[in-house]
């Protein structure tokens, strides 16, 4: 028969706070507004080098990816603690109708990113003026 032992649901998460896991990865906080003539998309990149963002959209999506790498370490180092995530991450977000997606732009000054989508003029309706024919003249 085999051996009763009492159920522990703590020591099921155990694991969870198991260092061999590794860190979760790194995904910014990101901002979104709407302003007269654009959508404005503002995330926190600090740490992350230009050529390691990717901005892109298809269609009506909008789509900011990159990585943060985690920093060498010399082996004689000891560390008290390791909290900076480091890893890729990617964020999606659909773009409203009005949205101009050829012309998005990309900024980053001081370790935030802007990504301007600007909106596409409004379509005003043309007035058809109506002219009375005359039988028999087309």
């Amino acid at each position: 028969m085999r051996d009763m032992m009492r159920w522990d649901p703590f020591r099921e998460m155990t694991p969870l706070f198991s260092s061999d896991l590794g860190k979760l990865s790194f995904v910014p906080d990101i901002d979104v507004k709407e302003t007269t003539d654009a959508y404005i998309f503002k995330a926190d990149v600090p740490g992350i080098k230009e050529q390691d963002l990717t901005i892109s959209v298809t269609g009506n999506r909008l789509t900011i990816s990159g990585k943060r790498e985690e920093e060498k370490k010399e082996e004689r180092e000891n560390y008290f603690a390791m909290e900076r995530s480091t890893g890729s991450f990617s964020r999606s977000f659909t773009l409203p109708e009005g949205a101009d997606c050829e012309s998005t732009k990309a900024d980053m000054k001081d370790g935030v990113l802007t990504v301007s989508v600007p909106k596409k003029p409004e379509v005003k309706a043309k007035t058809i003026p109506v002219t009375a024919s005359t039988p028999g003249k087309p």
